[in-house]
């Protein structure tokens, strides 16, 4: 898998930290807080999410639904 989509990033003291700060500033799951801090770690700018508020920012990252449809 990593051919399709990269190497994979080890859970670090770091990210989990940050992650657990995230979490209680704004109100995430653990796990939404885990992804979005290793998309912040990564460098990512957009996170595509359908769990998470279509964009909502945490800093520099924004998150997108991909689901979501544009309002007519």
């Amino acid at each position: 898998m990593e051919e399709l989509f990269g190497p994979v990033a080890p859970l670090t003291p770091a990210i989990h930290a940050r992650a657990v700060s995230l979490a209680r500033d704004h109100g995430l799951s653990v796990y939404d807080a885990l992804i979005v801090a290793a998309a912040k770690d990564a460098g990512c700018q957009r996170l595509f999410s359908e769990d998470l508020q279509h964009g909502q920012k945490f800093g520099t990252l924004t998150v997108e639904n991909p689901f979501r449809r544009e309002a007519d």
